[in-house]
């Protein structure tokens, strides 16, 4: 079948706003927690364990009809963020469920307090809820009581929640202007991005600065709104919940220990150099005798190949399918059941996602595509999460969906599987090249900027709760992109206002480590594939299979990790040392490649793959 831009089809969760079967769900959550409220009374030490799995059991009902309200009302939301009705929806359901989980948080506030021996003897046959019931246990240190937790949930809805709402609104109404061959053009978010990967250097640099006059406009707001959301995150997490600092409260909810999280950003702060030789390699490349930051991510060939939405789609389930036709299939079933919305529109929520809201549905996925490369390893991305989450759909609603930090997993190990593929295809070498630098290029986009952005958000909360101005923040997000690129690069001061366009710092603080977590555990993974080829499959689906089952650094202990030791995130590094070390014996090339410099390219494909081997 030819595969064309399209919209989503929200009909498999329900026919409208208005619709009956959508104000049958608010009524029949009413019914579930009337009954669950119930059982208030029976919870006692001694209670019999079946009695106990029955209340869990309706709990997770509760929790499908939920997931399900909200995920209309955010993925509607997210098609149109200047839709009113689904701003309406989603604000009604936020408050509704809020009350909701008042009225029921009876249970897992009595579950945190049960004594061990009695909490072992109900999980003894739990099943596949054990894990979930064990992780709710971790937060008893950091429980208040029934009546503030009541008060915490109301808060959220116009507190943090409608914060974070309002930045969507704001951000994703911006439009940019920007002159294209000669004639100003208004545009999206998408269409502008898209820029930072031509070929003209004015160009490029034209893209970031329509991008920073808008935010810099707004900048003083935006800044206000998220100092804001940092002190609603540090009264909650901190100073009532006493997490020992705001970055624990995400480490608690991602079940992964403190001390690994430091490890891999104390390891990524020692590899700076690494990109810094790359940056100043890739200005040779491209001309240059020293790259800007509007070019980092500047294509190193003259190439301006494009891809049809078909041949992408394509490309993405014929690189699964060399993998595994199982992964292929699956990833087919977002198409059939058309679950993607992947055209560009206004209002339209920018960049990409892939949306899972029960186990057993194929998940949603929103990308903005315009035909490049990049947009096609986006896809790739997008399409490794959907999968992950089918791949774990004989879990419960509690268990299916992985932790953040693994949550990367699969997404991208999609691209490296893409990219391969690739690489192994493509007969013009200029092209090849390219794709080789722009491997290091995502690796720097994935891992150290990702890490850069938690390090920032580290400082930023510190600095805030000090009383830091807007303009301190921008100081901070400046000092710390100079700390991280040295002298590679010129650095303009209007990036100072950079970190207003992260979405991510608003919405889940501290949520972007996973990124550079994923990105350097899948380094490690795909070379243990090389290495061992069809018998490393059985592993990998494996890891992807225990979905949210267990703690992430059990998972990752059976697969022989272990994420508390410098020494595993600094072999990702090395990975990408050696491959920058291969590229900058290569003869310089700017325009056509030379027969010498041909020879060269495919020389360092074969030696990242070998290197990959040894490991």
């Amino acid at each position: 079948m030819a595969y064309k831009l399209s919209r989503w089809d929200l009909s498999a969760l329900y026919p409208g706003y208005d619709s009956a079967e959508l104000q049958s769900a608010f009524d029949m959550i009413e019914e579930q927690v009337t009954s669950f409220e119930g059982l208030r009374d029976k919870l006692k030490p001694d209670m019999p364990e079946e009695q106990f799995l029955q209340a869990v059991k309706s709990s997770e009902e509760t929790a499908r009809v939920a997931n399900k309200m909200y995920s209309f009302a955010g993925l509607s939301f997210s098609a149109d963020t200047q839709d009113q009705q689904a701003q309406s929806l989603q604000n009604r359901i936020l408050q509704f469920l809020a009350e909701v989980e008042n009225r029921s948080m009876f249970f897992s506030l009595w579950w945190k307090e049960l004594d061990d021996e009695n909490a072992k003897r109900l999980m003894a046959n739990s099943g596949d809820y054990k894990y979930y019931l064990e992780a709710i246990r971790l937060y008893k240190p950091h429980t208040l009581s029934e009546p503030e937790e009541k008060i915490m949930n109301i808060k959220n809805i116009t507190g943090a929640n409608a914060l974070t709402n309002l930045y969507d609104s704001i951000t994703n109404r911006y439009t940019f202007k920007m002159k294209v061959n000669g004639k100003e053009k208004e545009m999206t978010a998408a269409e502008l991005f898209s820029f930072r990967y031509s070929t003209d250097p004015k160009v490029r640099a034209e893209s970031y600065q329509s991008q920073f006059k808008v935010y810099a406009e707004d900048g003083p707001i935006l800044g206000q709104m998220y100092q804001t959301r940092v002190r609603d995150w540090h009264n909650e997490n901190v100073n009532l919940r006493k997490f020992k600092s705001p970055i624990a409260a995400r480490n608690l909810s991602n079940d992964v220990p403190d001390e690994a999280v430091e490890a891999l950003l104390d390891v990524a702060k020692k590899n700076v150099g690494i990109f810094q030789r790359y940056f100043k390699l890739k200005a040779k490349y491209i001309g240059m005798k020293k790259i800007r930051r509007y070019d980092i991510y500047a294509p190193v060939a003259a190439s301006k190949k494009t891809y049809s939405w078909d041949d992408a789609v394509n490309m993405v389930l014929d690189a699964f399918k060399s993998f595994d036709p199982k992964i292929e299939s699956l990833a087919k079933r977002v198409f059939d059941h058309n679950r993607i919305d992947s055209e560009i529109r206004k209002g339209k929520r920018g960049g990409a996602f892939c949306w899972s809201y029960l186990p057993e549905e194929t998940p949603y996925v929103l990308v903005n595509y315009q035909g490049t490369g990049r947009e096609v390893a986006t896809l790739a991305h997008e399409l490794g999460h959907a999968m992950h989450s089918m791949l774990a759909s004989h879990h419960n609603t509690f268990t299916f969906h992985s932790s953040l930090p693994l949550a990367e997993t699969a997404s991208t190990f999609a691209e490296m599987i893409l990219i391969d593929k690739l690489l192994a295809e493509e007969k013009d070498e200029s092209v090849r090249r390219d794709i080789l630098f722009k491997q290091i290029d995502d690796a720097y986009a994935t891992i150290m900027r990702q890490s850069y952005f938690a390090i920032f958000e580290k400082e930023a909360h510190d600095l805030v709760m000090k009383n830091a101005s807007v303009d301190d923040l921008c100081k901070a997000y400046l000092d710390s992109l100079k700390q991280h690129f040295g002298d590679s690069l010129e650095l303009s001061d209007e990036f100072k206002w950079e970190w207003v366009g992260i979405p991510h710092i608003y919405h889940t603080p501290f949520y972007v480590y996973a990124y550079a977590f994923g990105q350097l555990l899948v380094l490690a993974l795909y070379q243990q594939y090389k290495a061992e080829g069809e018998s490393f499959k059985p592993k990998y689906l494996k890891i992807l299979s225990a979905g949210g089952s267990e703690a992430p650094e059990k998972i990752l202990k059976e697969a022989g990790i272990n994420i508390r030791d410098p020494k595993f995130w600094q072999g990702g590094f090395d990975v990408l040392e050696k491959l920058v070390s291969e590229l900058e014996k290569l003869p310089v090339e700017s325009k056509k490649a030379k027969p010498a410099a041909k020879k060269a390219v495919k020389k360092v494909v074969k030696k990242s793959k070998t290197t990959k081997k040894k490991k």
